[in-house]
């Protein structure tokens, strides 16, 4: 079989990570970015495609009457017109919880920066400011203890899950705010409302629906603490950036790290770029090399039991 692969790049940095298992299953042409407009000539007449981000259009399957199976390098499907797929007769299947234990790390990375100030204090030993200092100890930049911090994590799938029991092994007290009752949940769970007001880290975990999009707004905002830390890591469109801009610059919060915006690559003009306190990192939550070599077996797996007649992660 014919297999296209349309933005090989989004998975490989500097070529660490091989198509080679994907070669294995058909014939497959590989490309490294693919523009929209260019995405119904590159698929042609293959039976499988293989993206991440590009956009597989109502327009795009029509023109590619071959295509029966479209499998995602992610969890989200955003991109493919899902009722146009399905309508066609074509299978989507997503890769689903590969970047648990990446996201939860980079999420008490941020954590870890905002308490322990690792960042500020090495800065400062590098300027000479310890040489200088009339103590043997140098700490003028404030820290904190997680220990007793109520960590308030909204969603609680695999990462929120993950998050909950780091942040419970750090002493941290667990609120969880989740759109449906978890049958064994050994945390409190409480309405968004509550998780933002009593949160010293509120930290974003959902997927980008109807019901989500924008729900990080200045009334969400308006009802934390100070001296609280917020966290996204699940999807830009979640959380209104001019909203929390002027949060930040105001004092509303205290900080905000970021690993996704609405737009990405970032635009120049987006009003997080230069706020106070806010610390954004390139969507690299899910980057390590470990999980994007395990997002490669998934979709292999994928792919290999559409082709023996029963598909797994199925979307639609």
């Amino acid at each position: 079989m014919k297999i296209a692969v349309l933005d090989w790049d989004t998975m490989t940095s500097g070529g660490d990570l091989s198509p080679a298992p994907l070669e294995e299953l058909g014939e497959t042409a590989v490309y490294g970015l693919t523009p929209p407009e260019l995405a119904a000539e590159r698929i042609g007449d293959a039976e499988a495609v293989l993206c991440n981000k590009v956009p597989i259009t109502a327009e795009v399957i029509k023109k590619c009457p071959h295509l029966r199976y479209i499998g995602l390098f992610a969890t989200g499907y955003n991109n493919i017109d899902i009722a146009a797929a399905t309508s066609a007769g074509i299978v989507v299947c997503n890769a689903g919880e590969y970047s648990t234990a990446a996201v939860a790390q980079q999420v008490f990375a941020y954590i870890l920066d905002w308490a322990s100030r690792v960042r500020d204090y090495g800065d400062d030993v590098k300027a000479g400011k310890w040489e200088s200092s009339p103590t043997f100890s140098y700490f003028p930049i404030p820290t904190r203890e997680l220990a007793g911090k109520t960590l308030s994590i909204v969603g609680y799938g695999s990462i929120g899950r993950a998050v909950a029991a780091i942040g419970s092994a750090f002493g941290m007290k667990i609120l969880i705010n989740t759109r449906t009752r978890p049958e064994s949940c050994p945390y409190e769970l409480c309405s968004l409302e509550e998780a933002a007001a009593r949160a010293d880290v509120l930290t974003f975990h959902c997927p980008l629906t109807e019901q989500t999009s924008g729900m990080i707004n200045s009334g969400l905002l308006g009802k934390m603490k100070p001296s609280a830390l917020l966290i996204n890591t699940s999807r830009g469109g979640v959380l209104c950036e001019e909203d929390l801009a002027k949060a930040l610059s105001s004092g509303q919060i205290a900080g905000a790290y970021l690993d996704v915006l609405s737009n990405e690559p970032m635009s120049p003009d987006c009003p997080l770029k230069n706020a106070k306190n806010c610390t954004i990192t390139p969507h690299v939550a899910w980057a390590p090399l470990e999980t994007r070599e395990r997002l490669l077996m998934i979709v292999c797996d994928c792919l290999r039991a559409w082709q023996k007649g029963s598909p797994v992660n199925k979307v639609n």
